[in-house]
């Protein structure tokens, strides 16, 4: 009898789970969504146009978390200045924006007028903010580095202890098999963000941090004109700010198609697959090129990327994702 009881239950227990809604089943398995990754994205937003469309795409994603913004290279206060116009925007001025070390630039700041005509004031230093940060959330942060390295350089300096408890840095930087003409048997180029402050570059390779290197040889992806317009005629706070961004960059360097390097490593920190790396030791020589060398790896370098597959992934985001900014924005530009 005790048999029969218990294969009775067993039965039922059994009709009572087939007979679960769907939607409760998936919900039981669904893994937990993982908590948004910390990030902190050095720029030097306002000369090439890419910095934008990476700005863009970290706003559009909600895999990543913004902490900050740190302006860097050439007129940094004026490249704070065009960040806090472009978070007003879009409704995210909640995030800090923090001013770089001044250098001299020889690259025209194309977008310069759409950036004067956001409202001044102060920032703090950027390199006491990454440092305050990454004390703050010790093994946490991503640096996304997207602009020439001198704010890392210095903060290596300032205090190298606290910079190594970052958790990586995803740089935009480096040639190692191709260059700007993409064929292999064109060889590599030095690369702006690296031969801008080889010193700078040559602190971090050498810092012990986990480096994820974006470099020529992945991150040369065209925005064609289909995919231009489309995004251009969105109508969304974020699409026009990056239409006029685009119109005045075109105006300036006297070209129409933009190359997307800078977004590169933004959709890494989202994608990784994206992008896969490959452990490499690479060092800066004094002709400006970064060199793969015999060594324990202190990278891992994206040799490689999907152009349309990395576009795919772009414009759904930039396409899908609404940010919108305030009122008050609205009335101050």
């Amino acid at each position: 009898m005790a048999s029969k009881r218990l294969a009775l239950v067993v039965c039922i227990s059994c009709v009572c789970f087939w007979l679960l809604p769907s939607e409760t089943l998936i919900a039981q398995t669904k893994p937990p969504v993982p908590a948004p990754e910390k990030v902190i994205i050095d720029t030097d937003i306002g000369d090439d146009v890419d910095d934008a469309f990476a700005v863009g795409l970290a706003f559009a994603s909600n895999e990543v978390k913004i902490i900050g913004f740190t302006s860097a290279w050439g007129d940094t206060p004026l490249r704070s200045q065009m960040l806090d116009r472009l978070l007003c925007a879009t409704g995210r001025s909640d995030i800090p924006v923090a001013t770089g070390i001044i250098t001299e630039s020889k690259t025209s700041f194309s977008q310069s007028a759409w950036a004067k005509a956001g409202i001044e004031r102060q920032h703090p230093d950027a390199v006491t903010f990454l440092l305050d940060q990454v004390k703050k959330n010790p093994g946490q942060i991503t640096l996304v580095s997207i602009a020439p390295l001198t704010n890392i350089g210095a903060a290596i300096d300032q205090d190298a202890q606290t910079f190594s408890k970052l958790k990586r840095v995803v740089v935009m930087g480096g040639s190692i098999r191709k260059g700007y003409d993409t064929r292999a048997s064109a060889g590599p180029d030095p690369q702006y963000n690296i031969y801008s402050d080889i010193s700078a570059a040559r602190k971090l390779f050498l810092s012990g941090v986990p480096i994820y290197l974006m470099p020529l040889d992945s991150t040369i992806i065209p925005l064609g004109e289909v995919m231009r317009e489309q995004l251009f005629t969105a109508s969304t706070p974020l699409t026009d700010a990056l239409t006029l961004l685009y119109q005045q960059w075109s105006q300036s360097y006297r070209l129409v198609t933009p190359t997307l390097f800078d977004a590169v490593p933004v959709a890494y920190v989202i994608r990784p697959e994206l992008c896969p790396t490959t452990p490499l030791f690479i060092s800066v020589d004094n002709k400006r090129y970064t060199r793969e060398a015999s060594g324990p790896a202190n990278v891992q370098a994206c040799l490689r990327s999907d152009t349309q597959q990395f576009l795919q992934f772009y414009m759904s985001r930039l396409l899908t994702q609404r940010p919108a900014g305030t009122e008050e924005c609205r009335r101050k530009y």
